[in-house]
């Protein structure tokens, strides 16, 4: 069974920088779409970032040019990088995976993510706390 365990997040100042960790576990073929939500309190889920098997890359529109993933992920080992942190984005930050399939990898090619229900596996996510 596919575990998801995110760490990295914390507390950090307005301008502040943060990499986030997500590792995975439990499986043999790691042929997987992954991606980062995040969810505020009293918000719905929103995409953050994705990647699909090709290395295709997809950004919310609302962390674009701040939130990357950077290219030294691995089959067990996906980070997000954080920087030019806002109060805004104060939440908690969620891994989830899905198999590998055209659709998830068409969101990707079209500059989007999947919605929060198409993913299969999450894991339990890690506060992301910005002050000013």
């Amino acid at each position: 069974q596919v575990q998801l365990v995110e760490s990295g997040g914390g507390p950090v100042q307005a301008g502040g920088s943060l990499r986030l960790s997500c590792t995975a576990s439990g499986y043999t073929n790691p042929n997987f779409c992954m991606a980062w939500f995040r969810q505020a309190p009293g918000k719905e889920r929103e995409g953050v970032a994705a990647l699909d098997i090709n290395g295709n890359l997809s950004y919310g529109d609302s962390v674009k040019s701040r939130f990357t993933i950077p290219k030294d992920y691995d089959k067990n080992t996906l980070y997000l990088q954080m920087i030019s942190l806002k109060p805004g984005d104060t939440a908690m930050c969620y891994c989830a995976a899905d198999l590998d399939h055209p659709v998830c990898r068409a969101y990707i090619r079209m500059s989007a993510i999947q919605p929060p229900g198409s993913w299969i596996v999450w894991g339990l996510g890690t506060q992301v706390t910005v002050s000013s």
